[in-house]
């Protein structure tokens, strides 16, 4: 069956998506990813992960008011997701087949899912009179047995005269049948019996699933047999599974000479599967080594068997822990180990992917979307993304984008307008709906699609959801916010900053001016943008002017305690205790860097810190964010507003 159409309500951000159309490939939500965590737990491939929970879940400024209505039967339970879905051939066959071929009123169900445990329910029309006509038709009854079936009209008197007919394989069979439709009405045992188990499972994949690329086996192994697995150990089970290996057979492995053989016969088999869709390096190759901890090993590897996955570079002649590599070629590997194994075992799925490839630059993109095409299609696929280059142009009619007025309004809005709302026509967004979708990850001017006459150069997507949801806040207040006429566009770090500015600046009619993080190793980078003439001294703005100290990022502009506080919240999970604002380096000026030396010190139970997370956590709960913003923040954003607009100004 396939996933026609879903709308999510009362969730998060979002008091009611619209209806969001699937295709049968492949759909692609430009925006937020709140929508695919919805969807996911309607009927998640991890069990454990079907729940919606009021408390955290129920959009934070209402959850009281909520709770008290239901209560106070004032209003019914809100339907969290909404799922219609089609059935193809072989469904209907499956129901066909024990009440016939006209027992399906329509080839669609619907599937409600409501906030708590198990709370679900079915929509399925079926004919009760058309499955009893098929089933009085019986040939092992009698002429006499089935003219009475026939004539009856409701499943009670079906089955009295079952239990008075003469007992026959034929009778019995029916009577048990029968006796369970009789239970719940027949729409109930369609639904549970027949259909519910040919629902595809949805799988979700985000950065918390990647693997790590070494392990203690004993330790994996009794994970599994007790079910307490960790997101990185699914991907990472799915890469031993995909290399042909068996976890149990690898610790009690008696035989050296056969231990190497099926080590070396895992890493071909998974080179082959990598190098068909990694065009960057076709020299690498897959190593695995198995061997007893050692006293210097990581913590939870010094006793009993690990395993090490590994990158050989035959150009390099060099090996490195599948761990250490890029960001974006462990996302690949780890959904690429899982999905592989989740195929091999025949799983009926739909896959829902939050920001595939984030950390992959633009040809390492293309690459991730030819292998959606050619290895994903017997699957639908749900994807969000903003970046240009997860788009394929020549299939516009997958993309939806996801828009949330809300942010940009300076009132609130009525909640059919508030929220997020997800639109199948990107003409009908607005222009910071779109945006995202060109400069959120920032490429070389080349590759970006959305420049404006009026471009203030940022370095990266955390830079611009915090400008620009802090601004919607600000002017909300009444207070200044960031101008309207700018465009801001993110190029993806200091280095590229020269590049894009020496190509976009003498265009006609552009106007240019930069806002940066400052350090060390940027200053001479920046100060070339003037020095160098590309850019008027006055043009060339970082936040270390707003905040004091010769370096700084756009997290300075927080007070310390909060940004701190905004990590510990969007990795609770990652964290092995919360940091405590006080233990970082005070004498260190800027926020992120005193956190990395923290993190080094005391590491993350998985994972990895990283600026982006934060900032997208903010923008997606700014509704409980913002009241905990301190009037000293709000100054310091206030202040680099007025200053690019007076600069806007002067540049006229």
């Amino acid at each position: 069956m396939k996933l026609r159409e879903f709308t999510v309500r009362e969730f998060k951000s979002i008091w009611d998506s619209g209806p969001i159309k699937v295709d049968d490939l492949a759909t692609c939500l430009v925006g937020k990813t709140a929508l695919l965590t919805a969807l996911y737990r309607t009927n998640p491939i991890i069990p454990e992960d079907g729940v919606f929970d009021l408390t955290y879940d129920y959009p934070k400024r209402e959850v009281e008011d909520y709770r008290f209505a239901v209560e106070n039967g004032e209003r019914s339970e809100a339907v969290v997701v909404d799922c219609l879905y089609e059935l193809e051939a072989e469904d209907s066959a499956a129901v066909a087949d024990a009440f016939g071929a006209k027992v399906l009123k329509s080839s669609t169900f619907r599937r409600e899912t409501y906030y708590g445990e198990k709370n679900s329910k079915f929509v399925l029309s079926v004919d009760d009179l058309a499955a009893i006509k098929h089933l009085a038709r019986n040939s092992g009854f009698t002429n006499d047995l089935q003219a009475s079936l026939e004539s009856t009209n409701n499943w009670e008197d079906f089955a009295k005269l079952l239990d008075e007919a003469e007992a026959n394989e034929a009778v019995n069979r029916s009577k048990a049948l029968v006796s369970k439709v009789t239970e719940s009405g027949l729409a109930h045992y369609v639904f549970h019996s027949l259909l519910r188990p040919r629902a595809p499972k949805f799988l979700y994949f985000d950065e918390y699933y990647q693997m790590t690329g070494q392990d203690n086996l004993n330790a994996l192994v009794e994970r599994e047999d007790s079910n307490q697995l960790k997101e990185s150990d699914r991907p990472f089970i799915g890469l031993v599974n995909l290399a042909r290996l068996d976890l149990r057979e690898l610790v009690n492995t008696q035989n050296t000479t056969e231990l190497k053989n099926k080590l070396e016969g895992a890493g071909n088999h998974l080179t082959r599967r990598i190098v068909s869709y990694w065009s960057q390096n076709k020299h690498i190759q897959m190593k695995f080594d198995v061997r007893e901890g050692k006293p210097q090993d990581p913590e939870e590897m010094r006793s009993g068997l690990n395993v090490w996955g590994e990158i050989y570079d035959s150009v390099h002649w060099a090996h490195t822990p599948l761990g250490s590599r890029s960001r974006g070629f462990i996302w690949f590997f780890s959904f690429l180990a899982w999905y592989e194994d989740v195929k091999r075992q025949k799983q009926n799925v739909i896959l829902l992917l939050d920001e595939p490839g984030l950390s992959l630059h633009g040809r390492a993109q293309g690459d991730l979307l030819n292998y959606f095409d050619k290895e994903l299609a017997q699957h639908q696929l749900i994807y969000s993304t903003h970046s240009p280059f997860m788009i394929d142009p020549r299939k516009f009619e997958r993309v939806r984008i996801v828009q949330d007025l809300g942010i940009d309004s300076n009132k609130e809005l009525p909640k059919n307008r508030d929220g997020t709302k997800v639109l199948a026509n990107v003409f009908d967004a607005t222009d910071d709906s779109l945006f995202p979708l060109q400069g959120a990850l920032g490429y070389d001017i080349h590759q970006t699609l959305f420049v404006g006459p009026n471009t203030l150069v940022v370095e990266g997507p955390s830079d611009l959801l915090y400008l620009r949801a802090v601004s919607g806040e600000l002017e909300r207040e009444g207070r200044v916010g960031l101008s309207d006429e700018w465009t801001l566009t993110p190029v993806g770090g200091s280095g590229k900053v020269p590049t894009f500015v020496a190509l976009l600046a003498p265009q006609r009619g552009m106007k240019v001016a930069t806002l940066l993080d400052i350090q060390d190793s940027d200053a001479g980078v920046i100060a070339d943008l003037y020095k160098k003439k590309l850019l008027a001294k006055k043009n060339v703005m970082t936040y270390a002017e707003f905040v004091g100290p010769d370096e700084a990022d756009i997290e300075d502009l927080f007070d310390r305690d909060f940004y701190v506080s905004l990590v510990n919240e969007e990795f609770r999970r990652e964290v092995a205790k919360p940091i405590e604002a006080g233990l970082l380096n005070d004498q260190v000026p800027r926020t992120l860097r005193a956190l990395e030396q923290y993190i080094a010190d005391n590491p993350f139970k998985s994972g990895r810190f990283g600026h982006y997370r934060p900032a997208r956590y903010f923008v997606e709960r700014l509704d409980v964010m913002w009241p905990r913003v301190s009037e000293e923040t709000k100054g310091r954003f206030e202040a680099v507003f007025r200053r690019a607009n007076a600069l806007l100004k002067s540049l006229r």
